[in-house]
């Protein structure tokens, strides 16, 4: 990389890198890291006249920068959980399926630099979209350090952090919800839909839970499930279970 010059990358591509840098709030002081986050390996084996690095090292950092992160703040957090609960919070939170919709919602499908070959196979593989999010993660740490790289992470994953926690703790308040009304067979716990709102990528939904017809609870979440607990929450909250 040491050989290689800004003015080597095309120009298209340096313009949306510098798009992303408005994005997340950080310019480079060494762009070059950037783009070598950026770059995937079917760009640089088409040039490899030009000795492009692409991210396939600097992800493996940025795997570590990414759980170093999410295992201190989930471990100051959330004081209550043993070590499995913790491991399989932190799992779902870094998994690939997470890590690429971290890179979608950052626009990182629109930034990479791939090959003609690639490009011609159809939309982005979501898995070359959760690497370079990662890699990403390693370029803040090497440019910033990483106390930035980690504000950032967090930035990026405390909604999913919530989701996952919260959709845990609230899977059991439905569960108690039916226990607590089906003591009485005459009982009817049914959850409706009232409200949706927000884009395709951010859609916000609200649930109504009612017993016999009778609203006990509301609640909004990213998901209908997530609306629904939360809901269910609410009712034995009112009922004075929780």
């Amino acid at each position: 990389m040491a050989d290689l010059h800004i003015s080597d990358y095309p120009a298209a591509f340096r313009r949306r890198a510098a798009a992303l840098e408005e994005r997340i709030g950080h310019r480079f002081s060494d762009p070059l890291v950037l783009y070598e986050a950026l770059t995937h390996a079917s760009f640089a084996n088409e040039h490899r006249e030009g000795g492009f690095p692409y991210n396939e090292r600097i992800e493996f950092l940025g795997d570590s920068v990414l759980n170093f992160s999410v295992t201190r703040e989930i471990y100051a957090r959330f004081p209550e959980l043993d070590e499995g609960s913790l491991s399989k919070l932190r799992a779902s939170v870094v998994c690939d399926a997470a890590l690429s919709e971290y890179g979608l919602a950052l626009g990182l499908d629109e930034c990479l630099l791939l090959g003609h070959g690639e490009h011609r196979s159809g939309p982005i593989r979501r898995s070359i979209v959760a690497d370079a999010t990662e890699a990403l993660f390693a370029a803040l740490y090497l440019d910033a350090g990483l106390e930035k790289a980690s504000a950032f992470i967090l930035s990026v994953v405390t909604g999913k952090i919530e989701e996952v926690r919260g959709g845990a703790t609230l899977r059991d308040a439905k569960s108690m919800l039916h226990e607590l009304t089906q003591t009485d067979p005459l009982s009817r716990l049914e959850y409706a839909l009232v409200g949706e709102s927000g884009p395709d990528h951010d859609k916000r939904f609200e649930t109504e839970v009612r017993l016999n017809g009778n609203p006990v609870g509301r609640g909004e979440g990213r998901s209908k499930r997530e609306s629904e607990q939360k809901a269910a929450e609410e009712a034995l909250k009112l009922f004075g279970v929780k």
